[in-house]
């Protein structure tokens, strides 16, 4: 019965995330997006971690993705459409860019070369799930938990300079 859920909820996972790469939508490549995010808490909590489980819904699905969608209603991005060579630029960019991620990721995974440090803290015998994801963590991943945090970071930062370039600073205005 797992292994059928797994395959299940795996199929959902692949297909909704394509969907969210395919679709023309931003709205709905956003609610496909969530979509991915609980399949995938699905899957975490079959394999036993539940504390990744409630936090990949709690705060992915939850939090970022209601931001995600209130960026996105708020730039109404519609208006943004370009074509030409300003168009075939970016995607280039784009393709070049996604080109050298994949070399890089070939790469890293035929020198099964992991980041982090060499030796791997032990956890304790009556080490809970969450003590054991803070150790790992905080330890054996602490330079991508940052490197995360610093790209959130950017990403609130963009979206303030955004809204305020667009309504013109009138909140300052006003008080």
């Amino acid at each position: 019965m797992i292994p059928y859920l797994f395959a299940g909820f795996a199929a959902v996972l692949v297909v909704s995330a394509l969907l969210t790469i395919l679709h023309k939508s931003p709205v709905t490549s956003a609610m496909f997006l969530v979509l991915a995010f609980c399949a995938l808490a699905a899957i975490y909590l079959m394999l036993g971690a539940e504390f990744l489980g409630m936090v990949q819904v709690i705060v992915y699905a939850g939090a970022i993705m209601v931001l995600f969608l209130f960026v996105i209603m708020y730039l109404n991005l519609q208006h943004d459409i370009e074509a030409g060579m300003q168009h075939a630029l970016r995607r280039g960019i784009g393709w070049l860019a996604g080109g050298v991620l994949a070399a890089e990721a070939v790469m890293l995974f035929a020198r099964r070369w992991a980041p982090g440090p060499a030796a791997v803290m032990s956890t304790p015998a009556a080490a809970g799930n969450t003590q054991t994801v803070g150790l790992a963590l905080y330890t054996r991943y602490l330079f991508p938990f940052e490197i995360t945090s610093m790209i959130l970071l950017v990403a609130m930062v963009g979206v303030i300079v955004a809204g305020k370039a667009r309504s013109g600073g009138e909140g300052e205005r006003r008080s």
